[in-house]
Parts: C-alpha cells; sequence; structure tokens
C-alpha cells in the first residue's frame, strides 16, 4: 500500500524488486544458508525473495484496476482516502491478489524444495529427493515427488475455494459458478 501510495517508492523499490526476481535461485540458496543457517529462516528468505516480486506487480496492478468512473463516484460522495481504498481499490485489487497468491502457492513450494536441496543436512522434502536419488532409490525420490505435487495442488484448490467465496462478485468468478 506504501508504494502504491507514494510515486517515488514505485521509481526506487520496483526496479530493486525486478532485480531481485531475476537472481538465479540456485545462487541464492547457499547464500541464504550461509547467511541464516541450516534451518527454516534460510528457506523463508529465498522463498520471500522468489515470491515477492510477483505479489508486488499484481497488487499495485489490481490497485490501480479501479475505473475512472468508480473513483469519479467515490469522490463525488466525498469519500476519503482510507474510504476510497476500502471500497473501492482493495475489493477491484482482489482478484489480482489471489491471482499472485495462487500463482506463488506453487512457485514457493517449488522454491522451498529446491532451496532444501543445498541448505538441509538432515530434513525435507529437498534434502530427501537430493540424498535418495544420489543412492538410486527412485521410489522413494518419486513418492516425495508426488507428496510435493499433492501438497502443491492441494494449496491451489485451497485458494480457488477462498478466491471463489471473496470474489464471488468477479465476472471470472461468476463465470465458472453458472458453469458448475
Amino acid at each position: 500500500l506504501m508504494i502504491d501510495r507514494l510515486p517515488f517508492l514505485q521509481r526506487g523499490l520496483l526496479p530493486l524488486a525486478n532485480l531481485t526476481s531475476t537472481v538465479p535461485l540456485v545462487g541464492v540458496a547457499p547464500i541464504a544458508v550461509m547467511w541464516f543457517g541450516f534451518d527454516w529462516p534460510s528457506k523463508a528468505a529465498v522463498v520471500v525473495l522468489v515470491t515477492f516480486f510477483p505479489a508486488l506487480v499484481s497488487t499495485l496492478a489490481g490497485l490501480k484496476a479501479s475505473g475512472k468512473l468508480e473513483q469519479e463516484l467515490m469522490y463525488c460522495y466525498a469519500a476519503t482516502p482510507r474510504q476510497r481504498l476500502r471500497a473501492l481499490r482493495l475489493p477491484v485489487a482482489m482478484p489480482f491478489i489471489f491471482s499472485a497468491l495462487k500463482v506463488n502457492a506453487t512457485l514457493s513450494l517449488i522454491t522451498a524444495i529446491v532451496a532444501e536441496f543445498f541448505g538441509s543436512p538432515t530434513a525435507g522434502l529437498g534434502f530427501r529427493i537430493s540424498t535418495e536419488s544420489a543412492r538410486m532409490h527412485m521410489p522413494v525420490v518419486w513418492s516425495a515427488i508426488v507428496v510435493a505435487s499433492v501438497a502443491g495442488s492441494l494449496m491451489y484448490a485451497l485458494l480457488v475455494r477462498l478466491d471463489r467465496r471473496v470474489n464471488f462478485w468477479h465476472p471470472t468468478v461468476r463465470g465458472t459458478a453458472a458453469e458448475k
């Protein structure tokens, strides 16, 4: 919200966020392990680095998506900036935010698994896949892949259901509900 509200932050932080999104994951994961250790903070740092930019761009696009007519109506109602945000801009932005959440749900899972390849000495799906593939225990590797796929699919399905509840008014959601 601050980046949307202050144009100088957009000019300063959007290029920086874009730069961080282009950094290769296999290069960042070992550095995060050096900085944050082998526990979950290193994986969380890598996941945040990878998922922040798509979420930021989608959210900013959503906050700017309200139409001129709706903005003029809010002006006629003498709505304060907080009222405009709550009554117009956030509801219009919610489909954009949920799109980013759905993309980031699977992206964060993949990123966490790849981060575990480099930064987990004893546990996690990434560690299991790396270790067992080196030992040629392919049933365990495929089991870990299936577990990761099911977890990602369940998270995505949960977000789709939540999206339908929150954005019931949006044409894309109404279209899917009418088709059922």
